[in-house]
């Protein structure tokens, strides 16, 4: 295997995908885990203290130079995103991105890195397959002709093909992977920046704690998608590092369900029911979008099937928990 006994470096570690990736790294046997990440310490989602963890901005070369020093592998998931509300108005930001993942696959061909991990998104994918609610899986080939998310979806896609080219001409072993929806705890849950498991959780939440049984939900809630929990993630991305897969994967749950039905399997968790009043004039992305998993399941045998229900009961008890500390915090300052 792969990842057993080597060193890797995960860009983007104190975010919510990346501690929970580093984690991962070190059950998995990784003879050393380095997690980079801009934000200070006090605002990473996971420290792990058995990891290296620095504080650097990887958008600048000269920090790319000194993370992947001593490593073999690098792992980056480190972006300027977030939820569709954000990505849909900070387009400029989202393509920045592009500095980051520039400047490290620079740094690791200079430091002869053995192999190099893009996570790549979903957002890639033609926008003109993905305008009805009832839609068709997204084969990997559905990413051309290109039509991505604006801003976001670009600087994904662009990147996907620097990926491409440095290992056609520096011989850069590369893996490019097509997130779909990640979630679960220790994420994301406030700010602008959340997705709609959260988000939605913690809309439920804060109804259910002040008694005002009112939500609202952006679009008609029709739209569909698939979620995938960070379990199935963390697991996918290790055993596609241990493979040889040289061309762009997705990885993302089957399980299709409507916005509207994921506020009702969190209004179960919360054993209440709401009012819904739907914002049409909110960002809502596509209408809906699929993973198609054949390519996936051909070269692991397997594909992500933690069920929703299951994930968002792990996510929303964790959000509950974050949420009534902070009330209780409140509460002291107050009296």
């Amino acid at each position: 295997m792969y990842i057993r006994g080597a060193r890797v470096l995960v860009c983007g570690g104190g975010g919510f995908i990346g501690g929970h990736m580093v984690n991962k790294l070190l059950e998995a046997g990784a003879a050393k885990c380095r997690a980079v990440d801009v934000k200070p310490f006090d605002e990473w989602h996971q420290i792990n203290p058995l990891a290296e963890n620095l504080v650097l901005d990887l958008q600048v070369r000269e920090a790319c130079e000194e993370a992947v020093q001593g490593m073999d592998t690098v792992i980056q998931l480190a972006a300027d995103m977030g939820g569709m509300g954000f990505i849909e108005n900070n387009k400029a930001l989202c393509m920045l991105s592009v500095l980051i993942s520039t400047h490290m696959l620079l740094a690791a061909r200079d430091a002869r890195v053995k192999r190099f991990f893009y996570s790549s998104s979903a957002c890639v994918y033609n926008g003109e397959k993905q305008k009805s609610c009832e839609v068709v899986p997204l084969k990997e080939s559905d990413a051309y002709p290109a039509n991505p998310e604006d801003g976001y979806g670009w600087e994904k896609l662009f990147t996907e093909r620097m990926c491409r080219h440095f290992q056609e001409d520096f011989g850069l072993d590369t893996r490019i992977v097509r997130f779909h929806n990640v979630y679960g705890p220790y994420g994301t849950w406030y700010g602008g920046r959340e997705k709609a498991p959260a988000a939605i959780c913690r809309k439920v939440i804060e109804a259910k704690l002040s008694g005002n049984h009112e939500i609202e939900i952006w679009g008609d809630g029709n739209q569909t998608r698939s979620f995938m929990y960070i379990d199935d993630c963390t697991r996918g991305v290790i055993d596609i590092l241990n493979r040889d897969i040289h061309e762009p994967i997705n990885l993302g749950s089957r399980e299709l369900v409507t916005v509207n039905g994921l506020v009702s399997i969190v209004e179960d968790l919360a054993g209440i029911k709401l009012n819904r009043h739907h914002n049409l004039n909110a960002p809502t992305g596509v209408q809906g979008r699929n993973s198609d998993n054949t390519l996936l399941i051909k070269y692991l045998g397997w594909e992500p099937s933690i069920p929703l229900r299951e994930g968002m009961a792990k996510t929303y008890a964790w959000i509950e928990g974050q949420m009534k500390v902070e009330a209780a915090s409140k509460q002291l300052v107050t009296r």
